[in-house]
This record gives C-alpha cells, structure tokens and sequence, in this order.
C-alpha cells in the first residue's frame, strides 16, 4: 500500500513549481539583456538613494518586468528594480505615481495602467533609484 501512494505523490511532486519560477522575472536573462541594452550609452553615476524629487523626472519607461527607468533632467537617469519585480508594465502601459511629498520614494506603490482604455492592472513598489548619466560622445 505504502507503495502506490508513493507513485501518485512523486507525480505530483514533479509538477510543482520551482521557487525560481515564482520569483519575479527580474533575474530572468531576457530582462537582464534588456536592461543592459538600455544602459549600454550610460555610466552609473553614484551610489543608489531611496528618493528622488519628482520635479527631475521627465517620464519613465519599463525595461523589462524587473526594472523601471525614469528619464531625468538633462543627461541623468534614474533605474529602479523593484523587488518584486514590475510584471504588469509593458512598453503599451503607464504608471501612475500618487506621492504625498515632492518626492518618488523607495516603498512608493506606482499604478500600472493602460492610458488608452484606462484598465489598471495592478501595481508595484518602488526599490532605490540608482543614478546614470549618458556617456559623453
């Protein structure tokens, strides 16, 4: 007996999820390759900080579900990799960000939403922003 129970029970075992693919794609090697053709013409330019003034950010882009670029003024940018990931943006998507500061923080949940229809599709929660300026040509 103890030996048919055994077989159902490694079949389901075998069709369990890995923690891996429960992660957020942010490790994923497209993702990584995304964000690295992204930044291919940047340096990083300091150490990541939690906040950023919302006065500096000039709009923002997905690179990836596992970051998120925020254009800067001038030649800067800003990358945040929020932990768990941002898997509902897409190139089609926008986020809607609500600060009670003047300031974007780590922690800040951003809305992902589709600017056309107006759906919102969830939402993400703001890692430290890493600082990048373009490289001089």
């Amino acid at each position: 007996m103890k030996r048919i129970l055994f077989l159902p029970l490694a079949a389901l075992a075998g069709c369990t999820t890995q923690p891996a693919e429960r992660a957020p794609a942010g490790a994923s090697q497209a993702d990584q390759a995304q964000l690295a053709t992204e930044l291919a013409n940047y340096r990083q330019a300091g150490p990541p900080v939690s906040c950023v003034p919302t006065r500096t950010l000039r709009g923002n882009r997905s690179a990836g579900e596992a970051a998120i670029i925020f254009e800067g003024t001038g030649r800067r940018i800003w990358v945040n990799r929020p932990a768990a990931g941002c898997p509902a943006l897409t190139s089609s998507r926008a986020l809607r960000t609500k600060t009670t500061t003047s300031q974007l923080c780590r922690g800040d949940i951003v809305d992902v939403f589709d600017p056309v229809a107006g759906f919102q599709y969830g939402g993400c929660s703001l890692g430290d922003f890493t600082p990048y300026d373009r490289n001089p040509r």
